[in-house]
C-alpha cells in the first residue's frame, strides 16, 4: 500500500514515526537505510552519533584514577512493539526513513553498548508507555488477558531478559485498567516508578516513586544513582473511566520538588529523572490538569537534578542542556523515538573530590536500531505469542453483503468511509447516554485516509479493516457549534480546487488543492450540505441541514472526532478549543474491529447515506 504524502499524523497527543524534515533543537542523530544495510556496525553507529565509545574520551581534562563515566541508557514509547514487524501489513516494519522497531532490537544494541563499556558502568531505564499501541499489547489486554490466562505479558518476557534496571509509567499503562496494570507490574523484575500519581484525594503515592541504584565500577567506590519515575497528569482526562476516584496525578514540577531532595537526602551520587512527558512546555488539553510535556520545565525549576530521560512526543531529541534556574547547573535531556527505533545514551562523568563523587561531564546521544539485527534470543521468547497475534490480525471478523471502495472517497460520499463515522457515532452516543449531552444530536468526522482501501464482498479481516482505518487514532467527543461546524467544513473544502461550472467533469484533478493529503479532507455524517467547487474558498458550503431542517448557528452538537484532529492536526478551526465530553483513549481501529465483530455483517444498506455531495453552481456533479 502507498503510504500517504504530508505530515504524519499523530495519536494520543503524539506523533507516529515517519519523521519530519529537519529536527529538534537543530540537530538529530540518524542513519540512512543505505548505511544501515552497508554494513554498519553498532560502534560504528554510536561513534558516527558522536558517542565517545570509551569512559577516557568523554570528558577533556579527566583525571585518571579519581574520574569514572557511567552510561545510562534509556527507551520510551515502545508502545508493545517487541519485534521488528507490522502486524497490519503482515510483515516487517518499514518505512520511508528506514527505521526498525521492536525491542528485539534494542537488546541487540543495548548488549553492545555494556559489551563496550562494562556492564558495571551501565544502567538501563525506560520513560512508559509500554503495553499498549500494537495488536500484540491489545491482543494480551482483552483477547487473552493476562490477568486471566496466567500468561507473561511479552513486553514484561522480554524487558526481564534485556535486563531493565527501572522503568516509569507512561498514559497508555493506564488504558486497560489499574487490574491489569498491577498483573503487568507484578510481573516485572524492574522497579516500577510514578511519583506523581498518587491514591485520590491524597498525596500518598500509589506506585513506588524512586529507586536507587548501587553501582560497583571495579576500581572505585560505589556510585549510587537515584531515579525518579514521573507519569502524565492527562492520565486524569484520557483515562477517566480508570482512574476516577482511585488516582489523583500531580503536577510534575511539584513533585520533582518533593522528591528530588528526598532521594538527594540518601546519598546519592546522581540524580536522574525518567518522565513520560514531553518538553515543549504545553498541554493537548485545557483545564486544572498539571501541564502535559513538563519535562524541560522540571530541569529548569527543580535543583538537584542530572539527567531527563523522557518520552511521550514520539520524537528523536538526542541532546538537550536546560540550566537549571537556581543553581545554573546544566541538565542533560534526551528522548529516544518511539517504538524501539532509537536508544538515548547518557554519559555522565563523575570525579571523586573530598571523598565524594561529583558529576563533572554530562553529554547525550541517541541511537538509530537499525544498525543492529534482532536479538535472537529476545525473539524466541515472544515468539508463540506473537504467532498468535498474527493469526489474529489474518482472522475473519465480519462478512461483507457487497465490496466497498474508498477509491472515490475523495469526491463522493462512500459507503466504507460512511463505515468510520457509523462506529464513531454509535460509540460517543453510548459514552454520553445518561449525561447532560444525552440530549445533543450526535454526528461525526472522518477523512479518506487511503483510496485503496477496499472491504470485499464476503470475508473481511482485521487487516482489511486497518487498511481503511491506517492510523493509530484515538476517539474524543467534543461539542460544536452549527456555525463552527459551518466554518470546519468551509476549511475542509479548501481541499478542492475551484472549478468552473463548464469544465469537463475530471474530479481526480480537483483535489488536493494547497498540496493538502486526503487525510486532511474530512466528511461530517449526521448532517447534510453541498460543497460547491465553482465558488471561492469560504463560500462553498450550502445547505447545511439536520434532518431536514437548517442548522442554526447557536444549535449544539457532539461530534466524535479523532484525536490527530482534535490536539490541532491539520489546523481545523474551533475543535481544539471546543469541549471534550468524551475520551477513553479508545482506539478507532480497534472499535471498528470489535463493531463488525458483534455485528458479524457489514451491509452498507444499513449505515450508508449520501449525506455530503459535490456540486458546481448549485448542481450537482454526479
Amino acid at each position: 500500500m502507498d503510504e500517504p504524502q504530508g505530515p504524519a499524523p499523530r495519536w494520543c497527543s503524539c506523533r507516529v514515526p515517519d519523521e519530519p524534515a529537519g529536527g529538534h533543537e537543530g540537530h538529530r542523530h540518524g542513519l540512512s537505510r543505505r548505511q544501515a544495510l552497508g554494513g554498519l556496525t553498532a560502534a560504528g553507529a554510536l561513534a558516527l552519533a558522536g558517542w565517545p565509545g570509551s569512559a577516557e574520551a568523554v570528558t577533556p581534562g579527566r583525571r585518571p584514577g579519581r574520574d569514572v563515566t557511567i552510561t545510562v541508557m534509556g527507551t520510551s514509547d515502545i508502545h508493545s512493539h517487541a519485534l521488528d514487524w507490522d502486524y497490519y501489513k503482515d510483515a516487517a516494519y518499514s518505512d520511508s526513513a528506514g527505521n526498525v522497531v521492536g525491542l528485539a532490537r534494542v537488546s541487540s544494541l543495548v548488549k553492545q553498548i555494556r559489551r563496550q563499556r562494562g556492564r558495571g558502568h551501565t544502567l538501563l531505564f525506560d520513560a512508559g508507555d509500554t503495553i499498549q499501541g500494537t495488536p500484540l499489547g491489545f491482543y494480551y489486554a482483552t483477547v487473552e488477558p493476562i490477568t486471566k490466562t496466567g500468561q507473561t505479558h511479552p513486553m514484561a518476557t522480554q524487558m526481564n531478559a534485556i535486563g531493565f534496571d527501572a522503568v516509569a509509567l507512561g498514559n497508555h499503562e493506564f488504558n486497560y485498567g489499574l487490574p491489569f496494570l498491577n498483573k503487568w507490574i507484578s510481573q516485572m523484575d524492574a522497579p516500577v516508578l510514578a511519583a506523581n500519581a498518587v491514591h485520590a484525594g491524597t498525596d500518598r503515592p500509589a506506585f513506588r516513586p524512586y529507586v536507587i541504584k548501587r553501582m560497583h565500577v571495579p576500581g572505585h567506590p560505589p556510585i549510587r544513582v537515584g531515579l525518579l519515575g514521573l507519569t502524565n497528569p492527562g492520565v486524569a482526562i484520557w483515562d477517566k473511566a480508570n482512574v476516577s476516584g482511585k488516582l489523583d496525578f500531580l503536577d510534575l514540577v511539584e513533585t520533582a520538588k518533593k522528591w528530588v531532595p528526598i532521594v538527594r537526602a540518601q546519598g546519592v551520587d546522581v540524580m536522574v529523572v525518567s518522565a513520560h512527558a514531553g518538553d515543549s512546555g504545553l498541554s493537548s488539553y485545557t483545564g486544572d490538569i498539571p501541564v502535559e510535556n513538563a519535562s524541560a520545565m522540571v530541569a529548569q525549576q527543580v535543583p538537584g537534578i542530572d539527567a531527563i530521560l523522557f518520552g511521550h512526543a514520539h520524537i528523536d531529541v538526542p541532546e538537550r542542556f536546560v540550566t537549571n534556574e537556581t543553581t545554573g547547573e546544566p541538565v542533560v535531556m534526551s528522548e529516544p523515538k518511539c517504538w524501539g527505533e532509537r536508544l538515548s545514551v547518557f554519559d555522565l562523568t563523575l570525579r571523586r573530590e573530598r571523598g565524594r563523587w561529583k558529576v563533572v561531564g554530562k553529554s547525550a546521544t541517541t541511537v538509530n536500531t537499525n544498525t543492529v539485527e534482532e536479538d535472537p534470543a529476545l525473539v524466541g521468547l515472544v515468539k508463540k505469542q506473537h504467532d498468535a497475534v498474527v493469526a489474529y490480525v489474518n482472522q475473519v471478523v465480519a462478512t461483507s453483503t457487497e465490496e466497498m471502495s474508498a477509491a472515490e472517497s475523495c469526491w463522493k460520499d462512500t459507503a466504507i468511509l460512511d463505515y468510520v463515522n457509523a462506529v464513531q457515532t454509535a460509540k460517543v452516543t453510548e459514552a454520553v447516554a445518561g449525561t447532560e449531552y444525552a440530549t445533543l444530536p450526535v454526528v461525526s468526522i472522518a477523512a479518506p485516509f487511503s483510496r485503496l482501501a477496499t472491504f470485499p464482498a464476503g470475508k473481511v479481516t482485521i487487516k482489511d479493516i486497518a487498511g481503511l482505518y491506517i492510523y493509530d487514532n484515538t476517539l474524543l467527543g467534543s461539542v460544536l457549534t452549527g456555525a463552527q461546524i459551518k466554518d470546519y467544513l468551509e476549511y475542509s473544502a479548501r481541499y478542492y480546487k475551484q472549478v468552473a461550472a463548464s469544465d469537463p467533469v475530471d474530479p481526480a484533478s480537483w483535489t488536493n488543492a494547497h498540496d493538502l493529503p486526503d487525510y486532511n479532507y474530512d466528511q461530517f455524517s449526521g448532517v447534510t450540505y453541498d460543497i460547491d467547487i465553482a465558488q471561492a474558498e469560504g463560500s462553498r458550503i450550502r445547505n447545511l441541514a439536520f434532518n431536514g431542517t437548517a442548522v442554526a448557528d447557536d444549535q449544539k452538537f457532539v461530534v466524535a472526532v479523532n484525536n490527530y484532529r482534535q490536539s490541532g492536526g491539520g489546523g481545523f478551526p474551533h475543535i481544539t478549543t471546543a469541549p471534550v465530553v468524551y475520551n477513553a483513549q479508545l482506539a478507532i481501529r480497534e472499535a471498528i474491529v470489535a463493531y463488525a465483530s458483534a455485528a458479524g455483517t457489514i451491509d452498507p444498506k444499513s449505515f450508508h447515506v449520501e449525506n455530503w455531495r459535490l456540486v458546481r453552481n448549485g448542481t450537482p456533479v454526479f
